[in-house]
């Protein structure tokens, strides 16, 4: 076919749990392409010859040569490219925000839908899991490299310190990740619910990681249970990564918001995902609540809201301060979102929470939105005497997080800014303590799963020099 044959080509929608049951269940809504629809969309890539969806992409994944081996069936092979920049796909298959990334600079969306390159991504993940045990199928790490004699220590198991961990490994030097709760994961397992990013999914990406050799010890709080100080001189580890993610809620300091009800998005995902509270054979302590208000506009409010909708709220309504074109939240969730019954007030903000002991309510102004500030965002602005009460026996603040206060001492003398980012070189993620690096929300990246994996990529790199110039 040439390019405008191949412009004709229908995009093939996702299939989808319906709305009506996935409100009732934890199921993953989105259910992944077959293998018809997969070679269907794949015939829609043009093999563009610049690629500007690979420059779209945080890690510049070789997307044409990806499709181009799926078109001819060639799985493995497809899978394994994609793995040379990416060791998740299943993951960002399912979570990354493909819609601002690669497909918003695809040439087919020019003239219509973009190529689903994220979907095409997640059939790979997924194919690659479903035959793992087949003869020549292996996620790129089956073979082990040669021993350096170096060992890394990784503080955190989330996407830049997973990253890390893999790419290091790879080029056989000793890695252990130390992460401070029971299971691995970080915000890909106690922020992101089940029905977006199944457990299990991340469970099996993040064991590939044994099979080169990366050991993974959980409890461990790094500048509590042990500190950089005695990992790298009395363990001998000769270079350490601080992946700490930003673990801190950030409350907005209002009337009431100690009221009994009154939860962090942190917490409430954390009980909802981490502590299963949407399983019926675990006793996670909870409340149910019957109104529920959920206040952000970005994709933690998202997930909040439709975990309040699944835990069986009568009425969810998201406040958000701004208009719906300006909300963070990936176009897809908003969609879900709305199509499970949650209710939108938007140029909204809330003054107060009411209540004696219990929340019983959230007092709001109506916004408008003003001249752009700083980041050319038009400023919302309250309108004056425009207040009004949204009922609500439980409220969600799900407005961002900031670093870990265990960061401090984590770093170990490394520098920190003025709003506890862990300082580093931007080229190399080196921070101010030589042999200590850093990435991720720690340093104040962009709050996605692909952009912490670019991050991990780029300080593997560092590290591994780092490592070569060491004398024995």
């Amino acid at each position: 076919m040439d390019a405008k044959e191949r412009m004709h080509i229908p995009y093939q929608e996702m299939p989808e749990q319906p709305a009506s049951e996935r409100v009732h269940n934890f199921d993953e809504v989105n259910q992944g392409y077959s293998e018809q629809q997969a070679l269907a969309e794949a015939d829609r890539c043009l093999q563009c010859k610049k690629a500007p969806c690979r420059e779209g992409c945080p890690v510049n994944i070789d997307i044409p040569g990806f499709i181009a081996m799926l078109r001819e069936k060639k799985f493995a092979e497809a899978a394994a490219k994609i793995h040379k920049d990416n060791s998740f796909p299943a993951i960002c298959g399912r979570v990354c925000p493909q819609e601002r990334q690669c497909q918003a600079v695809c040439v087919v969306g020019k003239k219509g839908e973009a190529v689903g390159i994220g979907h095409l991504e997640r059939f790979l993940g997924d194919w690659l899991m479903a035959h793992e045990d087949d003869e020549g199928v292996h996620t790129g790490s089956a073979q082990q490299p040669a021993p350096t004699g170096r060992k890394v220590a990784v503080v955190g198991s989330g996407p830049s310190s997973l990253t890390v961990a893999g790419e290091l490994a790879r080029k056989g030097h000793e890695v252990t990740i130390f992460e401070a709760l029971h299971t691995p994961g970080g915000v890909m397992v106690f922020g992101i619910p089940q029905f977006r990013l199944p457990k299990e999914i991340v469970a099996w990406e993040i064991g590939q990681l044994a099979h080169v050799g990366v050991e993974i010890r959980t409890n461990m709080v790094i500048g509590k249970t042990l500190t950089v100080d005695q990992l790298m001189e009395a363990q001998g580890y000769d270079a350490v990564f601080l992946g700490l993610g930003a673990g801190s809620p950030i409350f907005m300091g209002l009337p009431g918001e100690n009221l009994r009800g009154v939860y962090s998005a942190n917490e409430f995902l954390t009980r909802v995902n981490l502590m299963h509270a949407y399983r019926d054979d675990y006793d996670t302590p909870i409340r149910k609540a019957r109104r529920v208000a959920v206040v952000g506009g970005g994709n933690t409010a998202m997930d909040a809201s439709r975990c309040a909708i699944r835990l069986g709220a009568e009425q969810v309504t998201l406040v958000y301060r701004r208009s719906r074109v300006e909300m963070p939240a990936r176009i897809e969730e908003i969609r879900h979102a709305e199509e499970e019954g949650l209710n939108f007030q938007f140029l909204t903000n809330p003054v107060r929470f009411l209540g004696k002991e219990d929340v019983e309510g959230m007092e709001c102004i109506r916004m408008e939105l003003g001249e752009p500030g700083r980041d050319g965002r038009r400023r919302p602005q309250p309108i004056e005497g425009s207040e009004f009460v949204i009922e609500a026996d439980q409220v969600i603040i799900a407005i961002g997080a900031r670093v870990s206060p265990l960061a401090p001492l984590a770093a170990a003398g490394a520098q920190l800014d003025d709003r506890g980012h862990i300082i580093t070189d931007p080229e190399t993620l080196a921070t101010t303590r030589p042999g200590v690096f850093a990435g991720g929300d720690v340093i104040g990246s962009e709050e996605t799963i692909i952009a912490a994996m670019r991050d991990g990529r780029k300080a593997a790199r560092a590290i591994d020099q780092y490592l070569s110039t060491r004398s024995s």
